[in-house]
């Protein structure tokens, strides 16, 4: 995570290291429903929060419960509109206009805290991998099922997995399929909400060092969003705290675990085991 300089136009050439997305002082409000019409009363989910992700790095997010990183998480994939502030991808400003959201849908993925509610129970692997690319309209029949086939070798599954139905893997195989479905459209970045939280131990552990390799493999960038500061502490090239909508620390991973200065990140480290 680095400093803010102004987006540049669409004709410059952009630095190979430019943030792919940048947000810049932003806010997403809620109107909460017992408010009355000249006193509504509302919620900040996200509170003035500034970031960039680059592609080849993973920005890790950590908070507690309602922190407003799942706030965050939906506004980097278009999902969310903002309150207030500036959302750009490449240096662009994101729009919410249709053929803007569809070409966004293609860079930017998302994988899920829960495979087993995320894929659809009553289709196939093979269906559930091919539907993006059907969507965006990529590729014939035969080059989309190859390409299911590639997905399935980078996440590690076996390619007898295509007629499978997601009853019939168990959770971690599911999330490598969630994973494969987020690369159908080779992004550039993805944002992981929670991914491993559902997972055992020992199964967490293989999902983590399956996105580690991802991300060397094909340069991707990955925003990794967790409650968890050993998980975090693990996959994380920098790191972001956040408190009730709003960042009390940002700096490397390793900076942050050797001389936290907020007192709520040091109360997070103290809570984390030792173990992932």
């Amino acid at each position: 995570m680095t400093a803010h300089s102004a987006p540049q136009s669409s004709s410059a050439p952009r630095p190979a290291d430019a943030p792919a997305i940048e947000l810049q002082d932003v806010h997403v409000v809620h109107r909460l429903r017992s408010g009355g019409l000249f006193r509504p009363d509302t919620i900040r989910a996200v509170d003035g929060v500034s970031l960039s992700v680059r592609r080849g790095e993973v920005l890790g997010v950590v908070g507690e419960s309602g922190s407003g990183k799942s706030t965050l998480a939906r506004v980097m994939t278009g999902l969310q509109p903002v309150t207030a502030g500036r959302v750009t991808f490449d240096g662009l400003p994101l729009s919410r206009d249709r053929a803007s959201r569809r070409e966004l849908g293609r860079k930017v993925s998302v994988v899920f805290q829960d495979p087993s509610t995320a894929l659809n129970p009553r289709l196939p692997v093979r269906e559930t991998l091919m539907d993006p690319l059907r969507v965006h309209g990529i590729g014939t029949e035969p080059q989309r099922l190859a390409r299911v086939k590639e997905l399935l070798h980078l996440v590690g599954l076996p390619q007898s997995a295509v007629e499978v139905l997601p009853r019939q893997i168990s959770g971690g195989q599911r999330q490598r399929v969630a994973i494969a479905r987020a690369l159908a459209l080779e992004p550039q970045i993805i944002v992981a909400d929670e991914p491993t939280s559902a997972l055992d131990v020992s199964v967490r552990a293989q999902v983590l060092n399956l996105l580690t390799d991802l991300k060397r493999e094909l340069g991707l960038g990955l925003v990794f969003i967790t409650h968890d500061m050993s998980t975090v502490r693990f996959i994380s090239d920098s790191l972001i705290v956040m408190h009730r909508g709003k960042v009390v620390e940002h700096g490397t991973t390793a900076q942050i675990f050797s001389e936290a200065k907020d007192d709520y990140t040091r109360s997070l480290l103290a809570a984390a085991p030792s173990l992932l």
